[in-house]
């Protein structure tokens, strides 16, 4: 998982060891045959899923993983690790599948079962699910761990794409193309100028209200050691400040229902101005998740009840 201390960054190429998973020569079993995929389907790929094309998501296996790395040099990949009895994987899943469909192909999403599929699962070094890495030219590129906004999924997606030279549709508003530029280099103060330009003229444009949000939140967070900030909100309990910064890292770190629940516990027992301190505090991390989020929409029930 990445230090939350910082800018997500995808561009750390060879961190995993994939020669275990290539065959030895100078024997290599013959692949068990299987029955012929039915005319105008792809082998590998998964049925089912309205308004996505077969040949964008396909199941990612230990005994095929090596043409999957090879197709990867014509088109990014990016691998799903997850399992059935993983309820995070659930939440992230639909928006990845959803989101294969609306880029039409620019990527292919590869879903690995890490029960089906261990190998694979220990090469990429997989300590919990679900993890998100990327494939670009037959090689690894840093991914993220856990439920992130759709927001900071887009940015990651676009900028797997960036980094293969996979040029897509131009955005309807070049100017967020920018500011989210600026937000994934880490030019918080460029990022932020852009955002708050785009809201002058638009107050309403959730997208230009998240990448705000997360410029915010990243400057928080900046300098400081998540393992220390963590265990110092576990022994103060009461402390408002080490509760906020707490459920800072845990929505960087992809744990967004915990920071909301540990705020709605904290709206519950505090009053005045550190009650209306906390609640603005958890409003600004929906913004960063975005207003079509689902977890967003529990967690504000459960403030709303904690207020009322």
């Amino acid at each position: 998982m990445s230090d939350p201390r910082t800018t997500p960054s995808i561009f750390t190429r060879g961190a995993v060891d994939l020669s275990a998973l290539r065959p030895s020569p100078p024997a290599r079993p013959a692949a068990p045959s299987r029955p012929a995929a039915p005319a105008g389907e792809t082998p590998g790929a998964v049925p089912g899923i309205p308004g996505v094309a077969p040949e964008t998501i396909i199941e990612v296996t230990d005994a095929e993983f090596q043409s999957v790395l090879e197709r990867s040099v014509e088109t990014p990949i990016l691998l799903d690790f997850w399992a059935d009895w993983c309820e995070p994987c659930k939440q992230l899943s639909p928006v990845l599948e959803r989101l294969a469909g609306e880029y039409a192909g620019a990527w292919i999403l590869g879903k690995v079962n890490v029960d089906v599929s261990p190998r694979l699962a220990q090469a990429f070094r997989v300590q919990g699910i679900p993890q998100v890495t990327a494939l670009i030219g037959g090689q690894p590129v840093e991914g993220f761990s856990g439920v992130l906004p759709e927001t900071q999924i887009r940015q990651y997606i676009d900028a797997v794409l960036k980094a293969a030279g996979v040029s897509v549709a131009a955005p309807e508003d070049p100017r967020l193309d920018a500011a989210d530029d600026a937000l994934m280099t880490g030019d918080l103060d460029a990022a932020e100028a852009a955002y708050r330009k785009i809201l002058a003229e638009a107050p309403a444009d959730a997208a230009a209200e998240s990448g705000l949000a997360q410029v915010e939140l990243y400057r928080r967070i900046a300098g400081v050691d998540p393992a220390t900030a963590l265990a110092k909100a576990e022994t103060s309990p009461d402390d408002v400040e080490a509760q906020r910064l707490a459920a800072d890292i845990e929505v960087l770190s992809g744990q967004a229902d915990l920071a909301y629940a540990r705020l709605v516990a904290l709206v519950k027992k505090t009053f005045g101005d550190d009650r209306d301190a906390v609640r603005k505090h958890l409003l600004s991390l929906f913004a960063v998740a975005g207003p079509d989020d689902p977890a967003v929409a529990g967690a504000r029930r459960a403030l709303a009840s904690a207020l009322f």
